[in-house]
């Protein structure tokens, strides 16, 4: 699928939580992006050439609307963080590799996101329903980390499976990390979609491993352009890259998403 750079219209923006802005975009977009995808999201600062990316949180194909929940966390972001209704953004996308659905068919899938890693899995959530009944997972099981009692999209991915709560400061479900979370309720799965931080995607890479549980995990956090032009989001790999012949991949190309036994995190 071919990635477009278009003007996108502002549909609306609020924030969802403390330094969590909704942004829903009117774009043609929509017509190719897939769960795991991301766009990457210009500035109109004239000395900023490269875009800030973004996940996919949600598609409406039928509205051409393109859903990013972000965080503000620099001078892109902040921005975009004063987008309002009418105003128009310069949009690339849709970039990366999604998640691999078929490995859930007749299987426990279980989402796993951790703080900005919250918002890609809500559109797989709605995906893995939405597929045909011979392609879909027999059940599936959301486990979210949260910093706090903010927990945003949570109202959004009950509407889809049963949900559990992590939460740093213990103030809401499982006090500690989604790996907690999934020890303290018992959760049993066979493959695992996961993005969020490094240190929860190496904690769920080990999880897997000792579980023996596919899982793809989405790099995202490592992704600084969007394009492959920094190269700023190198991973190891297991296999040799066949054109330079070394164990390394760009996430923001060759990813997000990769298999978790493909990569050395």
């Amino acid at each position: 699928m071919a990635k477009k750079k278009v003007s996108a219209k502002v549909i609306s923006q609020k924030i969802l939580a403390d330094g969590i802005y909704d942004l829903r975009l009117e774009t043609e977009i929509t017509e190719d992006a897939v769960p795991g995808q991301f766009v990457g999201v210009y500035t109109d600062d004239k000395s900023s050439l490269l875009p800030r990316p973004i996940s996919i949180c949600g598609v409406d194909k039928e509205k051409n609307e393109l859903r990013l929940v972000y965080r503000v966390v620099g001078k892109g972001t902040d921005l975009f963080s004063k987008l309002t209704e009418g105003d128009h953004v310069d949009v690339l996308g849709p970039l990366g590799n999604g998640y691999s659905m078929e490995e859930a068919a007749g299987k426990t899938a279980i989402l796993m996101g951790g703080g900005i890693g919250v918002p890609p899995l809500l559109e797989l959530a709605k995906r893995l329903t939405r597929l045909p009944e011979d392609k879909r997972p027999k059940d599936i099981k959301i486990v979210m980390g949260y910093r706090n009692d903010q927990t945003f999209l949570a109202d959004e991915f009950r509407k889809y499976a049963e949900l559990y709560i992590a939460t740093d400061d213990g103030s809401l479900g499982t006090h500690g990390t989604v790996i907690d979370a999934l020890n303290e309720q018992n959760i049993e799965g066979d493959v695992i979609y996961t993005c969020g931080p490094m240190p929860m995607l190496r904690g769920i890479k080990k999880y897997a491993a000792e579980h023996n549980m596919k899982a793809y995990l989405s790099l995202e956090e490592r992704m600084a352009c969007g394009v492959g032009a920094c190269l700023g989001c190198v991973v190891k790999t297991r296999d040799v890259d066949a054109h330079s012949h070394v164990n390394n991949a760009r996430i923001c190309t060759d990813g997000p998403v990769f298999d978790a036994e493909d990569v050395d995190i």
